[in-house]
């Protein structure tokens, strides 16, 4: 007997969960990816299922028992999509379609062409007479011609409209070429009916509105693929195999694998020319590596043993020894790709609020085509089908849901070539409306670099200086704020590693510093009010050092050691600072670091808003002081103190080397490090908000001149066709002018 449990009585510590990217294709609008992900996530077994429409890739988990790989591909393509696993390229798939598409245009483009000449003497003579130079036998003649040429453009040229329209209906959803297809079907019926009854056809506006809308989808298929090409290319980025050595260092042999098969420790040979498989650090050799499509710089970095290395990272001339340390989607290039993705994935509010209302539109446009049609038959019978074709054929819903994810995408490939890195779209509408930008100091407008100019030994202090500077060391080395970074690696030199003091209850204090016991006394390694509160000892600051930055080592007994610290500024932000406050930006600088350093920091970048002493508390409490007089508030940060803050802002910008809990509750990842990128980014998002209100406006305004107008009976039904067909393709080019804004001037250099 069969002991095995019940499928639905398996638990999901029993199934086997898998995940999977998918290559997707033939997907054209906001409908489709909405289509794919509700019937694919009703399947029995799938856990989720996520469409990323800006690459075409979707990834999905599921329970390898209940459902397979294959079930779940083949469930897409019965709803008339391609789709693939990740490993397999759709490239192939889609050069065919186009191919195809190209063949279907030059059809419709043949027959146009055709039946505008059959039909051109029946526009001189509109009503045919016996005695007139169109006799009622050519009339017909010209029309039976012209209704068999139309035949092909049905049968091949518009049936993508009409296979879309069919699997809309039969999964009781109501998409774009259900009124597309119903105007042409309807054209082009009526036509053989009048043919053969008596009457004015339209086979000539049937093939044109075919025509033109093959064409307009051609078009925007281009530029979809022009836009989305930075995403679409970071996708591509990680290499499928890689070198692993087989027992290292004894033996420098090496064997070809799989990239997914390696794990954290593993150690690899990246030869000259080859991609980096993982993130990881370099463990021999010397080379430099081309870093630009993950971070934005143009150029390469070098490396050499002790360097961190990133996937999909391109190694220039000198073979490296990587020692892994994340591999496959744990790797920073998989988690870019993620974030990048779902950003491309939402929309803005005020594309939702369009998106919301596009079904309802068509709706609407299909009950107005029947009740017109209703009254014009009461006024004129021989109208009545014309102007409900008319209705809607003229109609324009794809601005509604098409051509506004295509400024989307466009801003984010562009952002993402230059080192920006949008984690989620919303921060798209947020940059074109921010009022005030807030930034930090410390790694911000500074390199983050800091440098230990002096050290102060305390008099009173009771340590010795090799072992102050070994407790100094040893707590600095647990953090990794940019000072401490700083005096550990100052310190470095000059302790011995295997002598290092025993800590234990370890604490980091975001904004103030790190404290740690050892032999049951408290030690303290910060700013100086976080240690100074261990003790009553007020040691005086040397004037060598007042306008330096200051941490300070103490126990429970006095001061220690006092660090005295400078960091230069980024040679961008002088520039940065002037370009945003030309603009109308308020600029306010908010530092946890001394007042007098903050204060000189802010005289050389002309800022007159500037605080310096704050906890990070204070910081979120002036954001929200300013937020509530009605600022849209741009917070650009770096470090764990900036966590709160950049959680609170409108919009947070984090530092590409910023610490992982700032990245993680920003916006934005500035991954080049380089402020002109984040003035550029406010460009960008400025231009693409208005581009979006630009093609909503214009699909808004055509509606309610041209649905009027046909409903009065004002536009034929090749008006109609023209009108739907520019207006698509007006949408779709006006996205384009994003690419007109001028690249950032490290940009431009490095492609010429």
């Amino acid at each position: 007997m069969d002991n095995a449990l019940p499928v639905d009585k398996l638990n999901d510590t029993q199934l086997q969960v898998k995940q999977e990217h998918i290559n997707l294709s033939g997907m054209r609008c906001a409908a489709c990816v909405q289509l794919i992900e509700y019937r694919i996530r009703q399947l029995s077994g799938v856990l989720s299922f996520k469409v990323h429409p800006a690459s075409h890739r979707a990834v999905v988990r599921w329970k390898a028992e209940l459902i397979s790989l294959k079930q779940i591909l083949n469930a897409i393509i019965d709803l008339g999509y391609g789709a693939l696993p990740s490993s397999m390229s759709v490239d192939a798939f889609e050069q065919k379609e186009n191919k195809l598409a190209l063949w279907r245009l030059f059809v419709a483009g043949f027959a146009m062409m055709q039946v505008m000449m059959y039909a051109f003497p029946a526009y001189l003579v509109p009503v045919p007479q016996i005695d007139g130079d169109l006799t009622p036998d050519v009339d017909r003649l010209l029309k039976i011609a012209s209704m068999i040429i139309t035949i092909p453009v049905i049968g091949f040229s518009a049936m993508p409209f009409f296979q879309s329209a069919w699997r809309d209906l039969k999964n009781r959803h109501i998409g774009m070429d259900v009124p597309v297809s119903l105007g042409i079907l309807l054209t082009f019926m009526a036509s053989v009916w009048s043919t053969f009854a008596g009457g004015v056809v339209y086979f000539d506006t049937a093939i044109m509105f075919v025509f033109l809308l093959l064409g307009a989808r051609l078009i925007e298929s281009k530029v979809q693929k022009r836009t989305s090409a930075a995403l679409r290319i970071l996708t591509q980025l990680t290499p499928s195999l890689a070198q692993r050595f087989l027992d290292f260092p004894r033996h420098r042999a090496t064997e070809i694998v799989d990239a997914s098969v390696l794990q954290p420790d593993d150690m690899l040979l990246v030869a000259a020319g080859e991609q980096v498989p993982v993130d990881g650090v370099v463990v021999a050799g010397e080379s430099a590596c081309d870093e630009a499509l993950m971070t934005g710089e143009s150029l390469p970095v070098t490396k050499c043993a002790g360097s961190n290395v990133i996937a999909g990272s391109v190694n220039i001339y000198g073979a490296l020894t990587v020692k892994a340390q994340a591999t496959g989607g744990q790797t920073q290039l998989s988690a870019l790709i993620d974030m990048m993705d779902s950003a491309a994935a939402e929309k803005p509010a005020l594309v939702l609020l369009a998106d919301r209302h596009a079904s309802r539109f068509l709706l609407f446009i299909l009950l107005a085509a029947a009740v017109s049609a209703a009254v014009w038959w009461q006024i004129d019978a021989t109208r009545a089908i014309w102007i409900a074709i008319s209705i809607v054929v003229v109609t324009c819903p794809c601005a509604l849901s098409l051509a506004t994810p295509g400024v989307m995408s466009a801003a984010i490939g562009m952002l993402a070539r230059n080192g920006v890195l949008l984690t989620k779209a919303r921060a798209l509408q947020a940059m074109a409306q921010t009022t005030h930008v807030v930034f930090d100091k410390t790694g911000t407008l500074t390199m983050g670099k800091l440098q230990v100019n002096e050290v102060i030994a305390m008099p009173s202090s009771v340590l010795g200086g090799m072992q102050a500077e070994m407790m100094a060391f040893a707590l600095a080395s647990r953090s990794t704020h940019p000072v401490a970074r700083a005096i550990a690696y100052h310190l470095q030199s000059g302790v011995d590693v295997s002598d290092m003091p025993e800590l234990s209850g370890v604490c980091e204090v975001p904004g103030a510093g790190i404290e740690a016991t050892c032999n049951d006394r408290r030690y303290r390694l910060g700013s100086l009010a976080f240690v100074r509160e261990l003790h009553a000892g007020c040691y005086p600051i040397p004037a060598s050092v007042s306008e330096q930055t200051l941490a300070m080592l103490s126990n429970e007994d006095d001061d220690i050691l006092l660090f005295g610290l400078n960091d230069a500024l980024r040679e961008d932000a002088i520039e940065v600072i002037q370009h945003l406050k030309r603009t109308g930006k308020k600029i306010v600088l908010l530092s946890g670091d001394r007042a007098e350093v903050v204060v000189k920091v802010a005289a050389q970048c002309d800022i007159q808003d500037a605080r310096g002493g704050l906890s990070p508390a204070d910081k979120h409490h002036l954001v929200q002081q300013l937020q509530a007089g009605g600022a849209t508030v741009m917070m650009v940060g770096d470090g764990m103190n900036d966590g709160p803050v950049l959680a609170l802002a409108n919009v947070s910008v984090a530092m590409g080397q910023g610490a992982p809990i700032s990245q993680t509750r920003s916006d934005i990842l500035l991954m080049s490090n380089r402020l002109l990128d984040l003035d550029f980014a406010l460009t960008v998002a400025t231009s693409a908000y208005r581009l979006i209100k630009e093609n909503l406006a214009w699909a808004v305004l055509y509606n309610l001149l041209a649905i009027p107008a046909a409903i009065a009976g004002i536009i034929e039904p090749w008006h109609a066709a023209l009108g739907m067909s520019l207006s698509s393709l007006i949408v779709v080019l006006n996205a384009l002018r994003l690419y007109l804004l001028p690249q950032p001037q490290h940009f431009t250099q490095a492609k010429t």
